[in-house]
């Protein structure tokens, strides 16, 4: 089986750590967010992987490299010559994921993170004579996104209403897809919406099923829900395989500590806590919902918590970051600063409090 991750453009809801690399490539639980999807697709017997690019695919190709001969599978870019929305990639992409088999295809968005139950949609997909299958999720606020109206029973989608004044359904299109080849003959090479123009098509040709995701779903693209997704894979992690969830009297809750990362005595760690790879954490450091990405070191009674902290930052003695602040790839925050929900850019240092939200250039 073959599978197209619609990686898209600039990463811009996800700066300034897209500025130092691709928002796929961004660590998300300690390893790049991409690679979730990748070896979840790899479980299932997806042999080849294209990623649908407009933007530095040179840099996602070398460092998915490693990964493609660690986990034996292929893994190619589409460029796109200009923005083709999410369906014209798929037209672009065609000679990649048509081999003559008949075999479906996996479409993945890149920003989202799940349980990625691929094995259960593949069974429900070849349940019915649709084809196309979309997973969706339930949501509490539905007014907010487009509902897919189905039949309860069947999966069958009846239609879509984008962001309803009066209640429809709860559920929404959860950005995971199984598609028959021929879906491709209904997409031209130009820009195109899977969503708003392929998908009701389809169903208006009572071909289009959706299939309930069980288990979390997140959009990753924007720092919010980031930390609120990294809760929730944490809490499925635990469920799933607590064992690689870090335990002492120093930990609370859910925390993730790779193993090549140091964490000094008096330390109170978590809940909803990733430690990347190298990092060295001192004695008498917090930690709370937050994520610490490769190389950092954080000194001496810091404390953190609603933020993420880029690769080979520095974090001084008895500074305080909190309120969604976001520091950029080797920053380095002076001892006793205070961060009120900073947006730091890449290779600065912070020598005097950020007291408000606001952008460090």
């Amino acid at each position: 089986m073959k599978a197209l991750i619609l990686v898209g453009g600039f990463g811009t809801r996800l700066r300034p750590l897209t500025l130092s690399v691709p928002k796929p490539l961004v660590c998300f639980a300690n390893k790049p967010m991409v690679l979730h999807q990748i070896e979840a697709l790899k479980e299932v017997g997806v042999t080849e992987v294209v990623l649908a690019i407009n933007y530095q695919p040179e840099i996602m190709l070398n460092f998915l490299k490693e990964f493609e001969d660690k986990l034996h599978i292929k893994i190619t870019c589409s460029r796109e010559s200009e923005p083709l929305g999410t369906a014209g990639p798929l037209a672009l992409a065609r000679a990649n994921l048509v081999d003559g088999s008949g075999e479906p295809f996996f479409v993945l968005n890149s920003d989202v993170i799940s349980e990625y139950p691929f094995a259960e949609l593949i069974k429900f997909h070849k349940s019915h004579a649709g084809e196309a299958t979309i997973m969706v999720t339930k949501v509490d606020e539905p007014s907010k996104y487009g509902v897919v109206v189905m039949e309860e029973k069947t999966g069958k989608v009846e239609k879509f209403v984008e962001k309803p004044k009066m209640f429809v359904g709860n559920k929404v299109n959860a950005g995971i897809y199984l598609l028959n080849p021929s879906v491709l003959d209904r997409i031209e090479l130009k820009p195109t919406s899977i969503e708003k123009e392929i998908f009701p098509n389809i169903a208006a040709d009572h071909k289009l099923y959706a299939m309930v995701l069980p288990g979390f779903w997140m959009d990753i693209g924007q720092p919010k829900d980031y930390i609120v997704g990294l809760r929730l894979y944490l809490d499925s992690l635990r469920k799933k395989s607590s064992l690689k969830l870090a335990v002492g009297s120093n930990i609370v809750g859910n925390v993730l500590v790779h193993e090549s990362a140091t964490v000094g005595e008096g330390c109170l760690i978590g809940p909803d806590v990733a430690i990347g790879p190298g990092c060295v954490v001192e004695s008498g450091v917090r930690l709370s919902s937050c994520s610490v990405m490769k190389g950092v070191h954080i000194k001496k009674h810091a404390c953190i918590s609603r933020s993420i902290i880029g690769w080979h930052s520095t974090v001084g003695r008895w500074a305080r970051i909190e309120n969604m602040t976001i520091l950029g790839e080797d920053v380095h925050v002076s001892d006793e600063i205070y961060s009120n929900g900073g947006i730091v850019l890449p290779h600065k240092e912070i020598k005097s409090s950020i007291l408000k939200p606001e952008i460090v250039m």
